[in-house]
C-alpha cells in the first residue's frame, strides 16, 4: 500500500503594502504571522488618522477691525452721579470735576466717578440725550409751537424744522461758554461714533416732531440736510455773543433758505434732464431705434 505523503500547506505572508498619502485620514495594514501551526493566517489592521484639524471661526459680516459702538446706556447709580453732575457743567465744564461734585450731591464717593467708563465724555452724551427728551416734552406740553392742538397747524415742516432747530440750541445757552470742549471731545477719534448717533438721533427727532412722515428715497438726505445745519449752527452758537441767539437764529434761517434754494435747483435740473431724456428717446424711436 502506497502512503501518501501530506505537503505542507504554503504559509501565506504579506511583505509589504505601501501607503498612499494623501490628505485624507490614510489606512496602514500591518500582519502579524501567527505563532500557531496552524494555516489561518491573522491580519490586524491598525487604523491610523490624523489629528483633526481645528474648524477655523467664521468670519463675521462686519470687521473686527471696525466692531459696533458701545451703547450709552446707564444704570441707576450712573444715571443718578450724572443727572447731579448737570448744574456744576456751567462753572466746572463737561470735565471730571463737575463728575466729582455731581457724586457728592448725589451722596456718593468721589471714587465713584470710576462707576463711568468713558469719564467726561459720557457727561457729555447725558447732556446730549436728556436735551432731546426735555425738547419732546416741550412740543409735547404745547411750549414751543404755541399753546392748543392746533397751534402748529399752520406752520409748514420747513417752518417747524427751523423752529426745532433754534428751540434746541437755546437749551444750550447755559453752557455756551464750555461748548467748544464738549465739540472738541465729540471729535476724538474713539468718541466720533456715538457722536455720530446722537448727532442722527437729534435730527430724526426734530423731523419727526415737526410731523415728517414721509418714507420715500430721500429719508437719508432729509436728515443729512438737518443734522448739517444743526452742526453748523452749534459752532457759530459758540461765537454768539447776543444772550438770545440772534445771531445764530439768523444764521439757521439762512441755512434753511439755502437749503430751499438747492432744492429747487435740483428738481429743476432733475427736470430738464427728465425732458431732454424722454424727447431723445421719442426721437430715437421714430427714427426705427429699439429703445
Amino acid at each position: 500500500m502506497v502512503s501518501l505523503q501530506r505537503l505542507p500547506v504554503p504559509r501565506r505572508t504579506i511583505s509589504s503594502i505601501q501607503s498612499i498619502r494623501t490628505t485624507r485620514p490614510f489606512h496602514t495594514i500591518h500582519h502579524r504571522p501567527s505563532s500557531s501551526p496552524s494555516t489561518r493566517t491573522t491580519i490586524q489592521i491598525q487604523i491610523q488618522t490624523s489629528k483633526p484639524t481645528p474648524l477655523t471661526s467664521i468670519r463675521p459680516y462686519h470687521s473686527t477691525l471696525h466692531p459696533r459702538p458701545p451703547t450709552h446706556e446707564y444704570t441707576n447709580s450712573q444715571t443718578a452721579i450724572l443727572t447731579a453732575s448737570l448744574p456744576h457743567i456751567p462753572t466746572h465744564g463737561f470735565t471730571s470735576a463737575a463728575l466729582t461734585r455731581g457724586a457728592r450731591d448725589a451722596g456718593f464717593l468721589d471714587v465713584s466717578v470710576q462707576l463711568l467708563p468713558r469719564g467726561a465724555f459720557d457727561l457729555v452724551l447725558f447732556w446730549l440725550a436728556s436735551r432731546r427728551g426735555l425738547l419732546r416734552g416741550r412740543v409735547e406740553a404745547g411750549d414751543v409751537f404755541g399753546e392748543g392742538a392746533g397751534a402748529a397747524e399752520g406752520l409748514s415742516v420747513e417752518e417747524k424744522l427751523r423752529v426745532l432747530v433754534v428751540e434746541r440750541l437755546k437749551m444750550n445757552v447755559d453752557v455756551k461758554g464750555v461748548w467748544q470742549d464738549a465739540l472738541a471731545q465729540m471729535s476724538l477719534l474713539g468718541n466720533i461714533p456715538l457722536s455720530l448717533l446722537e448727532l442722527h438721533a437729534i435730527s430724526n427727532d426734530i423731523l419727526t416732531l415737526a410731523g415728517d412722515t414721509a418714507v420715500d428715497s430721500t429719508w437719508y438726505a432729509r436728515r443729512m440736510a438737518v443734522a448739517a445745519i444743526y452742526a453748523s449752527a452749534e459752532v457759530v452758537m459758540t461765537r454768539d455773543p447776543t444772550p438770545d441767539l440772534l445771531e445764530t437764529e439768523a444764521f439757521v434761517r439762512r441755512r434753511f433758505e439755502d437749503k430751499e434754494v438747492l432744492r429747487g435747483k435740483v428738481e429743476g435740473v432733475g427736470s430738464w434732464v427728465g425732458f431732454w431724456g424722454s424727447t431723445a428717446v421719442g426721437v430715437g424711436r421714430s427714427w426705427g431705434l429699439k429703445i
